[in-house]
Order: structure tokens, then sequence, then C-alpha cells
């Protein structure tokens, strides 16, 4: 089964007909015309699309040709929208000064979810699985690692997700895979492993420290590390007790679990200090003055304006999560060098975009279909 999207700019204000002369166009040229299909318009979000799902056999059950399909899909997608005067699919190149935002849901999810994750990778310091995802969270995206075995062989991945603002997934996640290697497992191992010999805790313990003294209550202790330009992820049982706690440091760009900081700020010391206040042990901090930062201006856009241009196709008239950041634009400055193990540009707003969504069972079967291919056939005597 084949699983295409093709995904006008939003000024391109297509009817239904259009959109079809568009799907029958695009199967023709990339040799599956005469294949059955289903065409499915989608309304889930401001820039309308369609899906076709078709199949990859013909009636003599021979695989249709599939050798790079990305490259000849893009051709003709060009193809297309040079003949109908529908806006060009960009890219763009990420830059070290470019904020990071978060996800807006009536924009390209795939498109913003990629340059969250290539930003997050490329600026901010981290060790685990649950201190990348902290840092994630401020901009609505989560990560899962799909660890698993096939045939004896064992596999390890990552699937992202595009959240809203509670945390809930409001689309269907993306493989590592379709957003570019620097999102792949092994790009991320390599970030934790890289992030344990440059981190320092010290500048953040300082500031984390001088603001738990004073703190009055939980509100006011998430508000003073905020004017430190800290953001704080706690994670809560289902009676409210917390059982994580994560600082993330836009100054020295690192994310840090509580207890990297000391067993004073780890989830079981923040929850006794400002959940069961009587209980909560005196700390008295040993370590210096705290640096001020001044807090960064809120915003909360994630989409980038796209090159304007009239379109002449005919137009007809269990557990709960609060996450303290996510609000703010954070941006560093840095010298290129520091970003060269990412300096491949991400694909613009793709006037067409293709591939299919993550499926366990589907990615099984294609491994070890592959697999079989490679050994190649089994000869009986």
């Amino acid at each position: 089964m084949l699983h295409i999207s093709l995904n006008p700019h939003p000024d391109d204000k297509l009817t239904e007909q259009q959109y079809e002369i568009l799907a029958r166009e695009y199967l023709d040229k990339l040799g599956f015309g005469e294949q059955p299909y289903i065409i499915y318009k989608h309304m889930d979000i401001d820039r309308h699309h369609i899906h076709i799902v078709t199949v990859n056999v013909n009636e003599q059950g021979k695989r249709l040709n599939q050798d790079f399909l990305f490259r000849r899909s893009k051709k003709i997608t060009t193809e297309l929208e040079e003949k109908y005067n529908l806006h060009k699919a960009q890219r763009e190149k990420i830059s070290p000064d470019m904020p990071i935002r978060r996800i807006d849901p009536a924009g390209d999810l795939k498109r913003q979810v990629a340059n969250t994750v290539k930003m997050v990778g490329m600026r901010y310091k981290f060790q685990t699985i649950g201190e990348y995802n902290a840092i994630l969270s401020l901009y609505n995206v989560r990560c899962e690692p799909t660890d698993g075995k096939v045939n004896g062989r064992e596999y390890h991945g990552l699937v992202y997700f595009a959240t809203d603002d509670s945390g809930k997934t409001i689309a269907t996640p993306f493989k590592a895979s379709r957003l570019g290697k620097f999102a792949s497992r092994t790009a991320i191992d390599g970030r934790f492993e890289r992030s344990k010999e440059k981190i320092d805790v010290a500048p953040t313990k300082r500031r984390v420290a001088d603001v738990f003294t004073v703190a009055a209550d939980k509100s006011d202790f998430i508000a003073k590390l905020k004017e430190h330009n800290i953001d704080v992820v706690l994670r809560y049982t289902e009676e409210g007790r917390i059982y994580g706690v994560t600082f993330i440091d836009h100054s020295t760009m690192t994310v840090l679990n509580g207890s990297r900081l000391g067993k004073e700020f780890s989830a079981n010391a923040i929850n006794e200090r400002f959940n069961n206040p009587a209980n909560a042990p005196t700390y008295i901090p040993d370590v210096a003055t705290p640096i001020v930062v001044p807090p960064i201006e809120p915003t909360r856009d994630n989409t980038h304006s796209d090159t304007a241009q009239e379109p002449k196709f005919d137009q007809p008239s269990s557990s709960q999560h609060q996450s303290t950041g996510g609000q703010n634009q954070h941006t560093v400055t840095q010298s290129v060098s520091d970003f060269s193990d990412y300096d491949l540009p991400i694909p613009g707003l793709d006037l067409f975009q293709q591939g299919q969504s993550f499926n366990l069972d589907e990615e099984e079967f294609r491994r070890r279909m592959q697999r079989k291919k490679k050994r190649g056939p089994r000869h009986r005597f």
C-alpha cells in the first residue's frame, strides 16, 4: 500500500474538482495511474489537503517501481506547481538565532516538529530521554522510544508527537526518519554523550538554590525561577504528588533533572517543600549569589511566512504534567561552527508531502521483507 498526502499552500484555494485533477495527474506521472486508489479531503487544519491511498502491485501481482520515489515525487510536484501556477514549495535553513516557538495546531505540523527537534538538538544539552522530553514539552512536542525485536534482531528508534497545551496528542506521530537524521535515535544518543562532557551544573544550582530558600510557595518558586530564565517541568501522580522535576536553564542551555543538582532539589524534596511544608527540611545554600538574567518576551506563533504569490489556478469566489515554559521565545547567539552537525536544511512548506504514518506491525513486516530480499529466494532440492 502507498499513502501520499498532497498539501497545497493555504492561499491556493482549490475546489474538489481541482484537487482530483492534481491527484490523478500526480499518480499518472508517478506510474500509478492504472492502479485503484481512494482520495480523501482532510480539513483537520487550516491547510486543506488530500490523502491518496493506492496499492503498489499490479493485477499480475508484480510490484510497481518505487525506486527513488521521493526524488521522482519532488520532480512531479514541481511540474504541477508550474503548470497550475501554485505557490512553490520552499526550503529554509535553520540559523543559530532563529527562535523556537510552540506548535501551532493550525500550521504544518511535520515542519514545525522538525524545526523544533532540530533547534533543540542544536542548542540544548541533556543526558536522558526524560530531560529531552522536558525541553521538547515547552514547545508542545513529545518523543517516545520504539524498542523491539523482529526475528531475533533488535531495533531502536524514536517517534515524535505534536501535542496541545495539556500534553494530549493532536496528530498522527512522525517517525524520526521522516523528520531527518538529526531526529534519529543515533543522533540523540550522541547528543546525550556529548552533553555529559559539557554540562556544568554549578550556575544553574546557584540560581535554583537562591530561589528555593525564599519562595513562599510553589507558584512563587516557579515565578521567581522564570525571572532567572529557568523553566521547571513538574510531573505529578494522580494523587497530586510531585514525582519528577526537571530544570531548564535557558542561559546555560542545559536541561537538568532535579537530582543532578543535589538531593535537596530532587522531586521528593520539592514535593516535601511545597506540598508538605511542615515536614520539609531547612536548607541553607552554600552557593554564591545568583546571576540575574532578564526574562525573554513571550511569543506564541510557530509558523514562518511564505513568499506571497497570487495563485493563477482558476479560483472559486494517568499522570498529570505541568510545564512552566512554552510561552517564552528563547534565542541564543552562538557561532555557526557550533552547529556543524546540523547544517542540512529542513524541507520547507512542501506543496506535496509523502510518507506513511508509524505503525509497528507494518514496520516489522517491512523489515522482514527487506531481510528476505537481501537473502534471496530459498532453493529447494
